[in-house]
């Protein structure tokens, strides 16, 4: 058995929550001793261990549940769709903002450095005015708010006095082009959009307003516009019908005497609407609840992650991507959430480090892409900066390397829980994460999800251990999706999740339960190479391809010939670096020393970039439709798709004979 990378000392173990959670689960079941047997509980019991992590968070409620889990009468939703906690009342809000004292809720920055805080007082305040403007202007239970905003505190303000309210919030960055923005909002009819006037990423300006005044007039439903005025340039353009600036729109509200008033509403109301990456089609609507949103994102930012009152957390992201709305949750907690907006690697790769050191950051939540382009880059922060205060490093986004958890316990800290976490926006939460009182193994997530009955799979459906195979989880767990908007019948829902397997919710990755019961991963199964017939997950190829120096990134995918795929990989070298034979044989050689022939590629091919989407994951399949001179469905939703050119009509692709 491998050795671990890490393993948190006694004293960690004795103060994290886990460790109370599980001595407070003891006075009713004595059998959950550890983690293994608390994850045992939690899936066998999951009445019982909802309840717990109800009670343990201190879930504010108005009424409490009359059961636990109960069909849906809705017989359009799939059978494993259960319904949570029916009879409680409760609002989303209200438990995010359970602090109002002077500790700090939010802290901004940018590229250009620290810009402003709000204690939890000042943003109860802020809250307070929006909600009475937006209820003012007729917003009411149901609604759909709407925002096409950098990570800005405003951004948060706006979200919560929205779910004060009992409307919906759903959101998206800035950089998305207007047809990207009108395929979300335009199906989901908000009645007011919150915008900036602009953003600024790598150092540069980008002015928001033509595509602002685009998507307002579009959509016949938006009745106003809310500007914040985030770029600071009072121009005459940024002013439309019927357009209003943040601090005007709050200044006319009507004057709040006494509490903030918070609709209480049943569990499963609906609080966000999410989408699907969209590179298959028009997105998917996807819609969370209130409750089971609240409850999951509690369950893992404080007994998976460790979070306390005194944490300060922060996670690069977007408002177009759900870690944002993980992070938000973290108010609930009454920790100080660090937002950031602009480029990772501006003015220089340290940015970033040198706000986790000032800020004294205790959590820091990335992506394995930006691990990736640091270690490239030569970056080494424990030579660099002062980051004892950093206690744990969550990365998602993509399949973290094992190459990366070494860069991190030599060149970042020795001494922090390394959580690589895996969920998605369909659950807008986590089916494997940390565990602050279990160690780090290389390559592995640490467990599942408490109360995630996962599993993995093989092609015939029987789960299997110590094999790859499909993600799975078997039973109903509070934050699915209620439905999907503008999907009556259900049939997208039913499709998106339970057609593989049926009854049973397949994620779409392609996994390994391992020895330690974590979790490695290897890529999208939808991606899941088939040269010869033998399965081969695309993280395989990408952990050794970028290992080497030359190499910044890559993407793999096949290219039909007669009967059979054949691999082909595109490398984006470093500046000033050209693919020749001499590194492609060595390429061939590092993938064949530490893999299998069958992973070797077909052709290797030196690209000036890789197109991605707006969350930054790499999208193999419409690399392969290219390749095959298919359309690619919806350009418009990856944030580079001029990219895709770079692969068009390539003469090394034409179809060998025999």
């Amino acid at each position: 058995m491998s050795q671990p990378l890490w393993r948190p000392t006694d004293e960690r173990i004795a103060q994290a929550n886990l460790t109370a959670f599980i001595k407070r689960v003891q006075g009713c079941r004595p059998a959950v001793t550890d983690f293994k047997s608390l994850y045992e509980w939690s899936i066998d019991q999951p009445e019982e261990f909802w309840t717990s992590v109800w009670e343990f968070c201190d879930v504010r409620a108005e009424r409490k549940w009359h059961r636990v889990i109960a069909d849906r009468v809705n017989p359009t939703l799939p059978v494993m769709a259960k319904q949570w906690f029916p009879g409680a009342t409760l609002n989303f809000a209200e438990n995010l903002m359970r602090f109002r004292d002077d500790q700090e809720s939010l802290v901004f920055w940018n590229e250009q450095g620290r810009q402003r805080s709000l204690t939890y007082r000042e943003l109860f305040d802020n809250v307070s005015r929006l909600a009475a403007a937006l209820r003012r202007d007729g917003v009411t239970v149901g609604d759909r708010v709407a925002a096409f905003m950098p990570n800005l505190p405003e951004t948060v303000i706006a979200m919560l006095a929205t779910t004060s309210i009992g409307a919906i919030w759903s959101s998206t960055s800035p950089d998305f082009g207007t047809e990207g923005t009108l395929d979300r909002f335009g199906q989901i009819k908000p009645k007011i959009l919150f915008a900036a006037d602009g953003y600024r990423y790598a150092g540069k300006e980008f002015d928001s307003i033509a595509r602002v005044v685009q998507i307002s007039r579009q959509i016949p439903s938006i009745k106003k516009t809310v500007i914040t005025s985030y770029l600071g340039h009072d121009r005459p353009n940024n002013r439309f019908e019927p357009s209003i600036s943040l601090e005007d729109y709050v200044a006319t509200a009507p004057g709040e005497s006494g509490p903030l008033p918070f609709e209480q509403l049943p569990f499963d109301h609906p609080i966000y609407i999410l989408y699907s990456s969209g590179t298959t089609g028009v997105p998917k609507c996807i819609v969370h609840g209130a409750g089971g949103t609240l409850l999951q994102h509690l369950k893992e930012l404080v007994l998976h992650t460790d979070l306390k009152r005194d944490d300060r957390i922060f996670y690069f992201t977007t408002c177009g991507w759900m870690m944002w709305n993980w992070l938000v949750s973290s108010l609930a907690v009454g920790a100080t959430v660090v937002l950031y907006d602009g480029s990772p690697m501006h003015p220089s790769p340290n940015v970033l480090w040198d706000m986790a050191e000032q800020e004294r950051i205790t959590v820091f939540g990335t992506s394995a892409r930006y691990l990736t382009a640091i270690e490239k880059a030569g970056v080494v922060p424990a030579k660099t900066h002062d980051l004892s205060s950093l206690r744990t490093i969550l990365s998602t986004g993509s399949t973290l390397a094992a190459e990366s958890f070494s860069y991190v316990y030599e060149n970042i800290k020795r001494d922090v829980c390394l959580s690589s976490i895996s969920g998605g926006t369909d659950l807008v939460s986590c089916f494997a994460l940390g565990n602050p009182i279990g160690p780090v193994y290389r390559g592995e997530l640490q467990t599942r999800g408490l109360g995630m009955d996962v599993r993995v799979f093989n092609e015939q459906g029987r789960p299997v251990c110590g094999e790859k195979g499909e993600l799975v989880c078997v039973a109903s767990f509070p934050s699915m999706p209620i439905r999907f908007w503008n999907d009556d019948d259900g049939q997208k829902y039913r499709a998106a999740y339970f057609e593989h397997f049926p009854g049973v919710w397949r994620h779409g990755d392609w996994v390994e339960l391992t020895e330690h019961d974590g979790m490695t991963f290897f890529g999208r199964s939808d991606a899941v190479l088939n040269p010869g017939g033998v399965r081969i997950g695309t993280a395989e190829i990408y952990r050794q391809v970028e290992k080497l120096g030359e190499v910044l990134e890559s993407i793999v995918t096949t290219k039909q010939c007669d009967d059979d795929e054949r691999l082909v990989l595109f490398v984006k070298l470093r500046p000033n670096l050209t693919l020749d034979d001499s590194l492609r044989d060595k390429i061939r050689k590092q993938i064949r020393d530490n893999t299998t022939p069958r992973h070797v590629p077909w052709k290797i091919l030196q690209v000036a970039d890789i197109p991605r989407t707006r969350s930054g994951k790499i999208v193999e399949l419409a690399v392969r439709d290219v390749i095959h001179n298919r359309p690619v469905k919806n350009e418009h939703a990856l944030a580079n798709p001029e990219a895709l050119q770079l692969y068009k009509d390539l003469p090394e692709l034409k179809t060998p004979k025999g």
